[in-house]
């Protein structure tokens, strides 16, 4: 096995090795590519002592030398940008640098780490690659950020934050958001292969320099993932530098690239080079749309007849104890308006902290039984038991009817079918725009 390269003999200055050392540690430990293997099974069970020790040491640095506030690290969750994320990010620049200051006092005499520099950027490569058609092909689907639903639309512009609205922004359009993740699938498609790996970088580049931008600017809590995505790339571009200069900058004729070449001379290496890579385009490309398919087919899939007709309802009748409460302004637990989603999620305007607060509403999750003919209100998703359950009726299309047990107390509420329209539901477009709207 050997380089391609005219500069595997090469001299590298003591900067250029220095910063190799310390980015060889940094990115092995963002890449983490032994746990790729995950997805074989029974690998899991080896590679959970690896997160265990991980877990437990970021945390012990943190009480020791970081001290970001908490006692308990919240872990990554869908949030990237955690206590634990960014102490994880301290742990990995902490043991660069040290691991960087250790190596070059060891190893001060070698030449160069052309061979080391190879397995770097073919790593720091396909992790980029992985994760450009992770999250293109979702979005080739129009999966990651969905069209904004019945109880976004209800709620006030002003109550929402950032990242809600930029998420809806996108979600809106799903030209747009195939767009977006056409761009990265075209991304990772060229980073699979190493003649068109200088192309696929740079898309990748200006793809994820407008994602860590939209999670900076919108307060998206990605954002230490996206910047790494962009230093990753960066990382890459920087060993082209002298090339893109001179064809960017100076229209002289470049040579070819071999960064990403190198020789097998024996046969089974060659065999488990065209077995790995193989196995890694099924796995990245195969696998991601598999799971975009099957998860499409689920949002798209015909629901069965509810009781409850799926839309905005306005609350006629609130009974509390058999005591009819009006409508006021100034009461902010009685229910204002009620909203049932089509996938079993829903909402209500009031202050009640009984369900989840989120941008001003009241969210709850919701399963009817028509054998009993009730319907249960879960706080969460997942919850095992209901927070409150009613009996339903439906005396027409327009009309429904809930009554039951709520805190202690006897409730009736009677729910309208609203009309209101909302013209964001229209998806307009006009070639021909006479002036603003």
């Amino acid at each position: 096995m050997k380089l391609v390269d005219a500069r595997i003999n090469s001299t590298w200055p003591l900067w250029q090795k220095i910063l190799f050392r310390f980015f060889f540690i940094y990115l092995l430990l963002q890449t983490q590519p032994w746990t790729w293997l995950d997805a074989i099974p029974g690998v899991s069970y080896v590679t959970q002592y690896y997160y265990d020790f991980i877990n437990w040491i970021t945390d012990y640095s943190n009480r020791i030398f970081f001290h970001l506030p908490g006692d308990v690290l919240a872990p990554p969750n869908g949030s990237g940008d955690t206590s634990g994320g960014w102490a994880s990010l301290d742990f990995s620049i902490a043991v660069a640098f040290i691991g960087c200051i250790i190596w070059s006092l060891a190893d001060s005499k070698r030449k160069n780490y052309e061979i080391l520099s190879y397995w770097l950027r073919t790593i720091t490569r396909y992790f980029i690659c992985l994760e450009a058609l992770s999250y293109g092909i979702i979005k080739l689907f129009a999966l990651q950020m969905p069209f904004p639903n019945y109880s976004q639309l209800a709620t006030p512009l002003g109550d929402f934050l950032p990242m809600r609205l930029s998420w809806m922004f996108i979600g809106y359009s799903a030209p747009y958001q195939f767009f977006s993740g056409l761009m990265e699938v075209t991304a990772g498609v060229f980073l699979l292969f190493r003649k068109t790996t200088t192309l696929g970088l740079i898309i990748a580049t200006s793809v994820f320099i407008n994602v860590a931008m939209l999670n900076l600017a919108y307060d998206i809590p990605v954002k230490i993932f996206s910047i790494n995505l962009v230093l990753m790339c960066l990382f890459l571009l920087s060993f082209d530098y002298s090339r893109l200069v001179a064809f960017f900058f100076y229209n002289k004729a470049i040579e070819s690239c071999n960064l990403y070449t190198i020789s097998f001379v024996k046969r089974w290496q060659r065999i488990t080079r065209i077995v790995l890579k193989s196995l890694f385009i099924l796995i990245a490309v195969g696998f991601n749309f598999y799971n975009s398919i099957d998860w499409y087919n689920a949002q798209n899939k015909v629901i069965s007849q509810l009781p409850v007709t799926p839309g905005v309802y306005d609350v006629a009748v609130y009974c509390i104890n058999h005591d009819t409460i009006t409508l006021l302004a100034s009461d902010t637990l009685r229910w204002q308006d009620i909203i049932f989603e089509k996938d079993g999620s829903g909402s209500i305007n009031t202050k009640d902290t009984l369900f989840r607060k989120r941008y001003n509403r009241s969210y709850f999750n919701y399963e009817p039984d028509t054998t009993k003919g009730i319907i249960g209100f879960k706080k969460f998703a997942g919850d095992t038991s209901y927070i409150f359950s009613m009996k339903y009726n439906v005396p027409d299309s327009n009309l429904l009817q809930l009554r039951g047990l709520y805190k202690s107390d006897s409730l009736y509420v009677e729910l309208k079918k609203s009309n209101r329209h909302f013209q964001l539901t229209e998806r307009q477009f006009h070639w021909l725009s006479e002036q603003n709207r």
